[in-house]
């Protein structure tokens, strides 16, 4: 009789902590990219989309660094999102995020995109060795176009870190910030990537004379959508067959740049990003500032 009676007392208790998490619905983490109004802008077609297929309510969360999205995913405030590879990279080791989706570019049919270092109109700087004792502004500690790569950029033509290397280095914040502080000539030097780039050329906020590409990265591994690994397996299903198949049923596929579409993304889509942290000795503590 006792253990009828437990068996039951379980039930109820699994019942009731199901309609808990029913009630709170899912939280969908963004990193600040670009400024914070603009990104849930982007999202919100897809975050209403994806609240219609998986019957979740949806919320979006967002920080004022990367490490604010992936420190929510860490404590569980923050279901799935979106991330950058490095950012990404960070989750999975620290909050257990799992890739599983990446937008693919409507301008290239690919899902790769590059770091770009850009100089002001005027600017006599031709490489990376000309920035030596500049003012240089990158994007995030946690920022893969915006932090590592330009950061491998900088060690591979000088042999130096940044902080070594230019004459006074900052971090911008987000990319199009990165790109108005080069437009307004308050650094020499700024990196960012060509998905912000291309769309503020497209919006008019810079020119080509105002923001001069000064030099482009190989092409990265494109910026993954990601869930808590620990989420219910249906639940995690819902979610990715909706974000794989929203070409079929959205007017058009939203997320950060224009997209086509989205493809599959697994977690060995971005060993060369964990080999590039291991490479330059990149700590947790140098990326979660």
């Amino acid at each position: 009789m006792k253990i009828k009676n437990i068996v039951m007392a379980l039930a109820i208790l699994a019942a009731v902590s199901l309609q808990a998490a029913q009630a709170k619905g899912l939280v969908m983490g963004l990193i600040p990219a670009e400024n914070n109004e603009e990104m849930i802008q982007r999202f919100e077609p897809m975050r209403a989309y994806l609240e219609k297929k998986t019957g979740e309510k949806i919320k979006v969360f967002t920080a004022t660094d990367y490490a604010g999205v992936i420190e929510g995913m860490r404590k569980g405030r923050v279901d799935m999102a979106w991330f950058g590879p490095l950012s990404y990279v960070l989750a999975e080791r620290e909050a257990g995020a799992e890739a599983f989706a990446v937008g693919v570019r409507a301008s290239t049919g690919l899902s790769t995109y590059r770091t770009l270092f850009i100089v002001p109109e005027g600017s006599e700087v031709k490489s990376i060795a000309d920035l030596k004792g500049k003012s240089v502004a990158f994007v995030d500690p946690a920022s893969t176009s915006g932090g590592l790569i330009p950061t491998y950029m900088v060690k591979k033509a000088t042999g130096l870190m940044p902080k070594e290397f230019f004459g006074k280095f900052t971090y911008a914040g987000s990319h199009d910030a990165a790109e108005m502080a080069v437009k307004n000539k308050s650094v020499d030097a700024a990196a960012d990537n060509d998905i912000t780039y291309d769309a503020m050329l497209k919006k008019g906020l810079i020119t080509e004379q105002s923001n001069r590409v000064l030099v482009y990265s190989d092409p990265l591994p494109g910026s993954p959508m990601a869930y808590r690994k620990d989420l219910d397996e249906d639940l995690k299903r819902k979610i990715r067959d909706a974000i794989l198949y929203a070409h079929y049923e959205m007017a058009a596929v939203t997320g950060y740049g224009t997209l086509n579409k989205y493809e599959q993304a697994n977690t060995a889509d971005y060993q060369e990003i964990r080999d590039l942290v291991e490479q330059l000795g990149l700590g947790r503590d140098d990326i979660l500032k």
